[in-house]
C-alpha cells in the first residue's frame, strides 16, 4: 500500500509567522522520503492562514529537487487557472522530475477565494469539467485545444511534451455525488477526502465504478484516500490530541468554506454542500466535531493500523495520503507523530501488496 504525505502550511490564528510556518513545513517536508513515505503533496489554498499554499506546484518543484523517489502530488484548483497554462507547469514538472507527478485537481467550495479571484462560484462545475476535459486531453496528446462555454483554446502545443502517459495517475477529489459521476465520465482516479459517512462514500464509488466501466470500457484505478493523522504510543493522548488538533483543524474548515451558513445551498453547483449546515444545526456543532475527528485516522500504531485497514475494506483504497501538521498542533508533537508512524506503521502496509505505482519504470518503489 501506497502512503504519502501532505503539507497543509496551516497557521491558524496567526500564532506563528508565515515565513516561521513555512521553515517548518518544509523541514517536515524534507523528512518523508528519508522516512520511507512515498510522495509529497500539496493543496492550493489562497488568502487565508487555513493553507497558506497558493502554488502547490511551485512547494513540489522545490520538492522535486530535494528528492530523488518520492512522487510529487500537487492538487490544483483548476476553475481559478487558465488550463494550458497548469498543463503546461505539470508536464515541465514531469519532466524535471523523471515523471515522478501525480495529477491531482478539484473545483474548490471556498467563496473567499473565487471572489478573491473575481469569479463566480455558480460557473465552477462548469469551468472545472471544461478545463478537466482540456487538460486530460493535452496531458495525453500534448496539444492543447477547446471550443467550450468557458475555456476557448485554440490548438497549441505543449513543450516540454509528456513523454509517458499521466493516464493511471491523475485523480480528482470528489465530495458530492453528481462530482463523482463527473469524475467517471472524465476518466479520472477518486481521490478520497475523509470528511463524510463511509456509507455515502461507498455509494458514491458505487456510482463511480459502474459509470467508469460503462464509459471508459475497463476498471477504474482504486481510489486514494486522504486523513489526519496523529499516531502515539498513549492511546488516551493520542484521542486528547486528535480531539483538540483535529478538532481544531475542523473548525477551520468550517469557517474557510462557511459551512455555518447558508450561502452554499443556494448556490448553484453546491447545494449538496449545504447538507453539511443543516447536519450541524441537526447535530450540534460538537457533534458533527466528534464524528470528523471519528473518521481520521488517530491512536497508537495498532489502532492507526486497523483503522487504515477499515477504510481500506470500506473503499478499496490502495493509496493513503496522510496529513500530520494541521490545526495549531506544535510542530514537535507533529514530529514525534509521523516519525512513530513511520517505524511501525507503514512496514506493515508496505506488506499488503505492491504500492500501485502509477505508471512509473518498474525499478522505482
Amino acid at each position: 500500500m501506497h502512503v504519502g504525505m501532505s503539507i497543509l502550511f496551516q497557521n491558524p490564528g496567526r500564532r506563528l509567522s508565515d515565513r516561521e510556518v513555512y521553515r517548518e513545513e518544509l523541514r517536515l517536508a524534507d523528512l518523508a522520503e528519508p522516512l520511507g513515505y512515498g510522495s509529497i503533496w500539496a493543496v492550493e489554498h489562497h488568502f487565508t492562514g487555513y493553507s497558506a499554499c497558493p502554488d502547490a506546484l511551485q512547494f513540489l518543484s522545490y520538492m522535486a529537487g530535494r528528492t530523488e523517489r518520492a512522487r510529487l502530488g500537487p492538487l490544483v484548483v483548476l476553475p481559478w487557472h487558465d488550463p494550458v497554462r497548469v498543463a503546461e507547469s505539470l508536464v515541465m514538472l514531469d519532466n524535471l522530475s523523471d515523471g515522478r507527478v501525480i495529477v491531482g485537481m478539484e473545483r474548490g467550495i471556498a467563496q473567499t477565494e473565487h471572489e478573491g479571484f473575481r469569479l463566480d462560484m455558480s460557473e465552477s462545475r462548469g469551468r472545472f469539467i471544461e478545463s478537466a476535459r482540456m487538460l486530460v486531453n493535452a496531458l495525453e496528446t500534448g496539444c492543447a485545444e477547446f471550443d467550450g462555454e468557458y475555456v476557448k483554446q485554440p490548438r497549441v502545443e505543449i513543450r516540454p511534451g509528456p513523454f509517458r502517459p499521466f493516464r493511471g495517475r491523475t485523480y480528482a477529489a470528489a465530495i458530492s455525488p453528481e462530482s463523482s459521476v463527473v469524475l467517471a465520465i472524465l476518466g479520472l482516479g477518486m481521490l478520497i477526502i475523509t470528511q463524510k459517512p463511509w456509507p455515502d462514500t461507498q455509494a458514491a464509488l458505487e456510482t463511480y465504478r459502474a459509470t467508469y466501466r460503462e464509459i471508459n470500457q475497463g476498471e477504474p484505478p482504486p481510489p486514494a484516500v486522504a486523513s489526519l493523522v496523529y499516531c502515539d504510543r498513549d492511546a488516551a493522548r493520542a484521542a486528547e490530541m486528535s480531539r483538540r488538533y483535529i478538532g481544531a483543524f475542523w473548525e477551520s474548515s468550517m469557517k474557510q468554506y462557511g459551512l455555518f451558513d447558508d450561502h452554499l445551498s443556494a448556490t448553484r453547483s453546491y447545494e449538496y454542500y449545504g447538507n453539511f449546515t443543516e447536519d450541524i444545526r441537526a447535530y450540534g456543532e460538537r457533534g458533527v466535531q466528534d464524528f470528523f475527528v471519528g473518521l481520521q485516522v488517530t491512536g497508537t500504531p495498532e489502532q492507526c493500523y486497523r483503522q487504515i485497514m477499515d477504510i481500506r475494506g470500506y473503499t478499496g483504497a490502495d493509496s493513503l495520503v496522510a496529513a500530520f501538521s494541521y490545526g495549531g498542533m506544535p510542530y514537535g508533537d507533529a514530529e514525534k507523530s509521523l516519525r512513530l508512524f513511520a517505524s511501525e506503521v507503514l512496514p506493515e502496509l508496505k506488506k499488503l501488496g505492491p504500492d500501485p505505482g502509477w505508471g512509473q519504470d518498474p525499478g522505482w518503489s
